[in-house]
């Protein structure tokens, strides 16, 4: 029997929580306005990512039953309605938390980005808009971070980070079923190495160098996929794409001339990866 702390891990996929600060800090560097306050915009962002993975299992509570059983809801760990009162207080506290951290621009950014993580999980997900809606999200995530200083400043790394999550989360749509022909893969494949080259131009060497790790842990999940395109080994893609973002933040980070912000959220990328092993990040 799972405890009821591990079954709450479980429901809003607690260890991929460690891909969303850096969004945030990777904003707020590119706009010039990276400060203490920005820690807490931090937290509204962990807020909002675990309210829309737990609206995501209120809304595939059906469809989990018949193909993952085992996830809270379909396995009577936890109730419907539980689920759904869970992703409607972390909003409530997300949304609140980035209206005290950073003030009206800040809560401008939050609330469309409330907006949109539930869109997702209510209408987009299943739909040909989905890796598009997705990467709203994660764009929004970016400029959250810059949202106390000069947004359009953060705009390429918001770009770079939602390119990234739609080759994600298209992934992800066979994560059950796995990949039917290699261009899928090809496609992702081609998408990481060209974020991080364009991450990693006319940069410093810890830039450089953090761009490398991250389109060789991501990249080589992917490149498995040409050789067995099984549903595992795309969720093991998915999940690689989930904890190598670290490596592509703190190179963002860095890149905008915070070279050891960038270092430590880089540093979130081994953690997710070993945190994975006890907890599916997908």
């Amino acid at each position: 029997m799972k405890s009821p702390l591990r079954t709450l891990a479980e429901l809003v996929r607690a260890p991929a929580a460690l891909s969303v600060p850096g969004d945030v800090i990777a904003g707020a560097a590119a706009a010039g306005s990276l400060a203490p306050a920005t820690a807490g915009l931090a937290g509204a962002s962990v807020c909002l990512y675990w309210a829309g993975m737990a609206a995501n299992d209120w809304a595939d509570r059906d469809l989990d039953a018949t193909e993952r059983p085992e996830r809270p809801i379909p396995s009577g760990r936890i109730s419907a309605p539980a689920a759904l009162g869970i992703a409607a207080g972390l909003t409530a506290a997300g949304l609140a938390l980035a209206a005290r951290s950073g003030g009206a621009r800040a809560l401008a950014v939050a609330g469309p980005l409330a907006a949109a993580v539930w869109a997702y999980d209510l209408r987009l997900k299943n739909t040909a808009a989905g890796p598009a809606g997705m990467a709203v999200c994660r764009a929004l995530d970016v400029l959250l971070g810059a949202s106390t200083g000069n947004p359009v400043r953060a705009l390429p790394a918001a770009l770079v980070v939602a390119a990234h999550t739609y080759t994600v989360t298209e992934l992800s749509r066979r994560e059950v079923a796995g990949s039917t022909t290699a261009a899928l893969p090809a496609a992702t494949l081609a998408a990481t190495a060209g974020l991080a080259g364009a991450v990693a131009a006319r940069s410093g060497t810890v830039t450089a160098v953090l761009a490398g790790e991250y389109a060789t842990s991501y990249g080589r999940a992917q490149a498995k996929l040409f050789g067995d395109p099984s549903a595992p080994r795309v969720r093991a893609a998915v999940g690689a794409g989930i904890t190598a973002l670290p490596a592509l933040q703190g190179a963002l980070t860095a890149r905008a001339g915070r070279t050891w912000a960038g270092v430590a959220v880089a540093a979130a990328a081994p953690l997710g990866r070993l945190l994975a092993r006890k907890v599916s990040p997908t």
